[in-house]
């Protein structure tokens, strides 16, 4: 369903913050990477995924991933150096068909605020007075509640949240969320309706049961969570961009197999009817006061794609891309689906080598953007077209 991770200045290199997560969504759901420059709207309202919210006098720039048919954003940061990312999780509380999507959430935090705690405290506020609520899903129905982490520079925060109660905390070290509650008795702000040292795990998630309880036992939330802890843990004191990727391309068996994975994967790849979900879209974000390192995939399945740096910009090569949940040749992400599940045919044969290929792509493209060597749209550029000739490559490889 998802994986967030971060990782605070004094367990990074360089004492940057940095930021992760992996976005899963249904198999056949686009992402749209979209730049959406700072303004002054006109209108009094803005119209949310499935509710009307009022427009603030001004906007940040913003860089989001955003699935194709929801106005708010599975993950993103804003022009201050602000990200934001959420991830489902089931609770005992009962969930509204109505209300305010927890994507919908990230993207008005992006866009109107600038720091960690003012966009969690903006955040709880839309909670409690406008709740949260509609499907997060386009295909079916999937009704569920929120958690996010918030980042900048200096600090970080999670937020976990059952209905309109919530908990949140701040980050030491490292940390990550999946699709389970786990913040115990150790938060520092709550709602009213949390009493002192309440336990938020235990209180409020589901009776293992229950229709929530067990579609958490087979999304595995607690597993990947365990698993993306662990490996922070391995490399905490000298956390770098490339360790980032390394963790949100991780499958939790190697050598990977598609038809043997997972829920309990990190990249996570569609398996019929037990494993409905893919990683359609990944961001790691260093955020240092500066509007650069920001990298997405802007494709499915991290393992088989490249982080691509984004700027600011609004010539950034997707930025007139419409795609949609029909497969359509012009599109980016279309053209990198369409690669990736001819190559889930023959995965085992061909990943070894495709991967050195892939890593040393990635190490070039990282170090012209550390030395400064290509700036601005023109790295971004380069990414890309590189990007797309690895694919046309293994492509005529692939059998």
């Amino acid at each position: 369903m998802c994986d967030i991770l971060v990782a605070t200045p004094g367990a990074t290199e360089n004492d940057s913050m940095f930021f992760a997560k992996n976005s899963d969504r249904e198999p056949n759901e686009a992402q749209v990477l979209e730049f959406i420059p700072a303004r002054r709207p006109d209108e009094s309202e803005v119209e949310l995924t499935y509710v009307d919210f009022p427009q603030a006098s001004e906007t940040n720039a913003i860089l989001i991933s955003r699935p194709w048919w929801m106005w708010g954003a599975e993950m993103g940061v804003n022009e201050n150096g602000l990200a934001v990312g959420n991830t489902a999780v089931f609770t005992e509380r009962k969930y509204r068909e109505e209300g305010i999507l927890g994507m919908d959430m990230i993207r008005l935090a992006l866009e109107r605020k600038d720091e960690a705690k003012e966009a969690l405290d903006f955040v709880t506020h839309v909670l409690e007075k406008r709740g949260q609520g509609g499907s997060g899903s386009h295909e079916g129905e999937m009704f569920y509640h929120n958690a996010f982490i918030f980042a900048d520079q200096d600090e970080a925060w999670v937020l976990q949240t059952a209905g309109s109660e919530w908990v949140s905390k701040k980050v030491e070290g490292v940390y990550s969320i999946s699709n389970v509650l786990n913040v115990r008795d150790d938060w520092d702000e709550s709602s009213e309706g949390v009493e002192a040292r309440t336990d938020f795990k235990n209180r409020f998630s589901p009776g293992r049961l229950s229709d929530s309880g067990l579609r958490s036992k087979i999304l595995r939330g607690e597993e990947r969570r365990e698993f993306t802890m662990r490996r922070l843990k391995e490399v905490e004191g000298e956390i770098s961009l490339k360790s980032m990727m390394d963790i949100l391309r991780s499958h939790r068996t190697e050598p990977y197999s598609p038809s043997k994975g997972s829920n309990g994967d990190i990249c996570m790849h569609y398996g019929g009817l037990t494993r409905k979900l893919q990683t359609a879209s990944s961001q790691v974000s260093r955020l240092d006061g500066k509007t650069g390192g920001n990298w997405f995939t802007g494709t499915s399945n991290p393992c088989l794609s490249v982080f691509k740096p984004l700027q600011f910009r609004d010539d950034l090569p997707f930025s007139d891309e419409k795609p949609t949940d029909k497969y359509d040749g012009d599109s980016y992400w279309w053209k990198f689906e369409r690669f990736h599940r001819k190559f889930e045919s023959n995965y085992q044969r061909y990943f070894e080598d495709f991967s050195e290929d892939r890593n040393r792509l990635q190490d070039k493209i990282i170090k012209f953007e550390k030395d400064g060597r290509k700036e601005g749209p023109d790295l971004t550029n380069f990414a890309f077209e590189e990007e797309n000739k690895l694919r046309i490559k293994w492509e005529r490889e692939i059998e």
